[in-house]
């Protein structure tokens, strides 16, 4: 008998240890905790910051504009700084045929110029003997000798006479000017400049350059830009949001600004743009993007390092509560239609669909299928099953 129960024990210790070697063991999970917490839901997009008003300096006239001393971020006052000056250019240059048909005219104004001369010389000739005529009738007259009628005819033609030679003048100095002009298309170069050749253009705003679109030395037409300059404290933040986002946002929702290098910038949203824009996504998807305008709050001094264009990222705040019950985001998974969690109860993991509201990237708001102090297993493994036994990670 004794040589018997050494055997049977020896089998039934085997037994007991294969069967603790192949009974399941339970799934080590990480579990959270749904409770009630502070949620904040929001968009998130890249935006740039940009001055308010910018002020773009064109040119009023053309002419040549001489080189820009003044650099991007230079200060200028209104009214008072001189951002550039502009003098005349210098005359086209005349091909073969232009210039031989200015020579032509040079010489046409030159001929009318000799005409007028000896028009004139005629016109004081005549001029001359009328005086003579009309002395020696004023001096028959007063004799008694000739009639009242022949004196006023002879002072009648003396002052026509003298009204000719005036006329001719006139035309001489006309037909003088028309050959200086002829002569003017001609000359090369720029001349003499004189001490008021240049045009001075102060600036209309006070603030800093914020570009130079051109400085060198060239010939410029009327409008043409020549620098930009804003007020670096008037800055204000835009982003494109989609517009399934837009809708969301309203004017005075609370913001925050990241990611230019700077601490967070507190900000509030003062208007959204009433139309959207088709805008091209890098994947090629078409896209309505819609423009939202962040006006920035507390101390400028805070953002003095944030320039015209710089990147940003914004966060707009759309919905927010407290005492919100919670459940973390990476417990989620879908279940068909709907949401569900693995909760952890008695020792196994237990399948719950819930329902969820607002939601950001790290909690989702419960609206029903669990309490306050339930435990579900966070990221859940696809091997994961309703009623499997699970034991929580330390």
């Amino acid at each position: 008998m004794r040589r018997l129960l050494i055997p049977l024990l020896l089998a039934a210790a085997l037994a007991g240890l294969l069967a603790w070697a192949f009974q399941p063991r339970p799934v080590m999970v990480e579990t959270a905790a749904v409770a009630p917490r502070s949620l904040s839901v929001g968009v998130e997009e890249e935006g740039r910051a940009r001055i308010r008003e910018v002020y773009t300096v064109s040119a009023p006239i053309g002419g040549k504009l001489q080189r820009i001393s003044l650099h991007a971020g230079d200060a200028v006052t209104a009214d008072e700084t001189v951002v550039a000056r502009i003098g005349p250019a210098a005359p086209e240059l005349l091909d073969w045929r232009a210039r031989a048909v200015a020579e032509a005219a040079a010489a046409a104004a030159e001929a009318a110029v000799n005409l007028a001369r000896a028009a004139l010389v005629q016109a004081e000739a005549e001029r001359d003997h009328a005086r003579t005529e009309a002395d020696r009738t004023q001096r028959l007259f007063d004799r008694a000798a000739v009639s009242a009628q022949l004196r006023d005819n002879a002072l009648l033609v003396q002052r026509t006479a003298e009204a000719a030679v005036d006329s001719a003048r006139a035309n001489l100095a006309v037909q003088e000017r028309k050959l200086d002009s002829a002569n003017a298309l001609l000359a090369e170069g720029i001349g003499n400049a004189t001490a008021s050749c240049c045009v001075e253009i102060v600036t209309p705003v006070s603030g800093r350059i914020l570009r130079v679109v051109t400085e060198d030395e060239q010939v410029v037409q009327p409008g043409m830009p020549i620098m930009e300059i804003g007020d670096p404290a008037n800055l204000e933040i835009t982003a494109e949001l989609l517009s399934r986002d837009a809708v969301r946002v309203s004017p005075g929702a609370a913001a925050a600004i990241t990611g230019w290098g700077g601490p967070p910038l507190a900000a509030a949203v003062e208007r959204v743009e009433p139309a959207a824009v088709t805008k091209v996504s890098a994947l090629g998807i078409e896209e309505q993007r819609v423009e939202v305008i962040l006006r920035l709050a507390g101390d400028p001094a805070g953002h003095a390092a944030l320039g015209h264009g710089y990147r940003v990222m914004v966060r707009i705040e759309t919905w927010s509560g407290t005492d919100v019950l919670s459940v973390p985001v990476g417990a989620l998974f879908r279940s068909g239609p709907d949401w569900a969690v693995f909760a952890v109860q008695d020792g196994r993991a237990r399948l719950r669909r819930i329902s969820i509201g607002e939601r950001n990237d790290a909690f989702a708001q419960v609206t029903g299928g669990l309490a306050a102090g339930d435990a579900v297993i966070l990221r859940p493994a696809d091997s994961l099953g309703d009623g499997i036994r699970v034991a929580p990670l330390p």
